[in-house]
């Protein structure tokens, strides 16, 4: 009895020691519950410690101690919270919205956040108390531990989830119904179009007193420019557009934003090829055209005759009785000039061209570039609204905010109104050109727009079908030919010469050889297009731009042909020329003669073959073939011809040889020695 009396004895200090027996004491005085709470917790975390993670150690007593339980609960539900746990006949659920961290989750658990981290290790996830769980995750902690978990939905509005809405682009307002008062007068667009050197920006040189086209190389304008014009109190906008044939796309848009043409054809030209190209563009934009006549001042104009040609392109002057203004100028001694402002100003008041300053901004890009120092810029035309510094805009798929403002005559500017062409710095990247540039709130919302136009256009490449490379690979090797390749990385100064180059190049019609640009953009040749090109096998031409100094030395280690150009048809003949380099020579075979074997003699090397010329002629210095029963069964190079015992260059149709062909030694009578040439001629795009 001693005995048993010493072993309860550790027994009831081991259960005073983790709270056991004084718990039963203190459950029915809840009084004096400030002096004994606070050794509560402490008695609980030993009760933690010693028994790890057993959560079944309050549950061995049920039938008293079953409130304590509870009582420690209610104890640690300040640290989570009892709404987000549900009892129910399945079992507990907790209700939260992921991410949460891991001492958070703990504490909806009940449990420790070693406890959870050590799952978590366990799941192969390496965490700390506040490293934030994912939904899967806090679903897998909770089925370990006897919880069901159940995300909770927000309510309508609330939370973070409202900004996930959509943002969309403002709509444009007609000018019709806005209010009269809202409206003034804006500055009308003029875009100045007609073929190649009839001489369209010295026009516009003599009338806004500068010089460009002495300064474009080749005389010819390579980019779309903008520029104001004042005349007698009233402003004019301008429009140069280039006239070579591969900027029919940059005329195109240049037509679209404008409000009047000025058609210019050269008087001793006549109408030109680009010409009926930029008539097409006005009447299909359905602008108002006028005719400049330019280049009256040489003795060869004829004016009239290009009013007659006119005619024949559905444009009828006004002296003929038609209702198209056309004015004869001449850019070299301003004859004409005044006329013809004259007349587009009053053009410009028949239209009554109106617009709304305080109404949301838009704008059409004219031109793009990327300059070093201050990012992508662009030439915009400003059609409603007012653009100002600051201003936070969506132009495509690309957000931005305003930070300079430049005018067309170099001056930086705070606000620009309706009419008038500005130069824009701040875009996130290099705009397209042709794209609207648009007002928005804020950039968070510009931002957020820009993101769901991008991910559209990623859905919208990935959803374009691919083309069946395989079946075309095997195809080019059923029939032995295969389409040469002929990498390009395309440089520009502006965004609009890029896509006319690009688009002119991949016009050059070929079936032996296609261009392949591995990209092709605005700005200087830089290190990594040279990195690029050299890992691709590519030539990088430049158009109007420098080498970066760091490429200089990465072009001479690599090995990279790079070709700059100022004059965008060299280019273009230089690439077709580098087109047709990569064609082998085509070898042309042609027939000049038959032989027919009639004995064939023994000799002390061999064998020869006397033959009889059938028809041409055998030379000795071409290729020869044994044809048997139509079936070649040798072709070589003849290394004798004899006539009797004399060696002979030439044996003609109707005499007797002797030929002997190589090595060959299987000669047979019948056999017919065909002599024919090998003749390598140059292939054709």
């Amino acid at each position: 009895m001693p005995n048993k009396q010493e072993e309860n004895e550790p027994k009831k200090e081991v259960l005073d020691l983790i709270g056991g027996s004084p718990k039963k004491k203190r459950a029915p005085q809840p009084e004096p519950a400030p002096a004994p709470s606070r050794p509560a917790p402490v008695k609980k975390e030993a009760l933690d410690l010693l028994s790890g993670p057993k959560k079944k150690a309050p549950k061995p007593a049920p039938s008293e101690p079953a409130p304590a339980p509870v009582q420690a609960a209610s104890a640690a539900e300040p640290a989570a919270p009892a709404p987000r746990e549900e009892e129910t006949a399945d079992g507990k659920i907790i209700n939260l919205k992921p991410p949460v961290s891991v001492s958070e989750l703990a504490g909806m658990l009940q449990a420790k956040p070693f406890q959870i981290i050590k799952d978590l290790m366990g799941m192969g996830i390496f965490a700390n108390p506040n490293t934030p769980l994912d939904a899967d995750a806090v679903s897998a902690i909770c089925d370990l531990h006897g919880y069901t978990f159940a995300r909770e939905k927000r309510e309508k509005g609330g939370g973070v989830k409202a900004q996930q809405e959509p943002v969309k682009e403002p709509e444009p307002v007609p000018v019709v119904e806005e209010p009269k008062a809202t409206l003034i007068l804006r500055t009308p667009i003029v875009t100045v179009m007609g073929h190649v050197d009839h001489g369209k920006t010295s026009l516009l040189d003599y009338i806004r007193k500068a010089r460009v086209a002495k300064g474009e190389a080749g005389g010819i304008t390579q980019h779309i420019g903008a520029y104001t014009v004042d005349y007698n109190g009233s402003t004019l906008t301008f429009l140069d557009t280039p006239g070579h044939a591969i900027f029919t796309e940059m005329r195109a848009r240049g037509a679209d934003v404008t409000d009047i043409v000025v058609l210019v054809v050269a008087a001793n030209d006549g109408i030109m090829p680009q010409t009926r190209e930029a008539i097409a563009h006005s009447k299909a934009a359905g602008k108002t055209i006028i005719v400049a006549i330019n280049k009256c001042d040489l003795p060869a104009a004829d004016p009239v005759k290009t009013k007659t040609g006119l005619m024949e392109e559905g444009l009828v002057p006004t002296d003929f009785g038609g209702n198209v203004e056309c004015v004869e100028v001449s850019a070299l001694t301003g004859d004409g000039i005044d006329d013809l402002l004259g007349l587009l100003v009053l053009q410009s008041e028949v239209l009554e061209l109106q617009a709304n300053p305080k109404a949301n901004c838009r704008a059409s890009i004219i031109e793009a570039r990327v300059e070093p120092g201050t990012g992508s810029s662009a030439t915009a035309i400003v059609e409603s609204g007012t653009i100002r510094v600051g201003m936070p805009f969506i132009c495509g798929p690309y957000a931005g905010k305003v930070r300079a403002l430049v005018n067309d005559h170099g001056e930086r500017v705070k606000k620009v109104g309706p009419g008038m062409p500005v130069e824009i710095t701040g875009f996130s990247e290099t705009p397209n050109v042709g794209d609207e540039l648009v007002e928005m709130e804020n950039e968070r919302a510009a931002k957020k727009l820009g993101e769901e136009r991008q991910e559209e256009l990623r859905k919208q490449r990935l959803a374009q079908p691919r083309k069946a490379r395989m079946e075309e690979l095997l195809a080019m090797m059923g029939d032995g030919t295969q389409k040469a390749q002929l990498k390009i990385l395309l440089k520009g100064d502006v965004q609009g010469s890029v896509e006319a180059i690009k688009k002119a190049i991949l016009d050059i019609q070929s079936d032996k050889v296609e261009c392949i640009f591995l990209s092709s953009s605005a700005g200087p040749i830089s290190e990594s297009d040279v990195l690029l090109a050299s890992s691709s096998d590519a030539v990088i031409l430049g158009f109007n731009v420098k080498v970066e100094a760091n490429a200089v030395k990465l072009l001479k280690r690599e090995g990279v042909q790079v070709k700059l150009y100022s004059i965008v048809y060299e280019l273009i003949d230089q690439v077709r020329d580098a087109m047709l380099g990569l064609l082998e020579p085509e070898t042309r075979e042609t027939i000049i003669g038959h032989a027919k074997v009639l004995q064939v003699f023994k000799l002390n090397k061999g064998r020869a073959a006397g033959c009889m010329v059938e028809d041409g002629k055998i030379l000795r210095s071409c290729e020869a073939r044994v044809i048997r029963d139509k079936t070649p069964v040798f072709d070589g190079k003849m290394s004798t011809l004899r006539r009797f015992q004399d060696e002979v260059d030439e044996v003609k149709a109707g005499l007797e040889c002797g030929i002997r062909l190589g090595d060959f030694n299987e000669y047979e009578a019948g056999d017919v020695i065909e002599c024919y040439t090998l003749e390598k001629i140059q292939q054709t795009l």
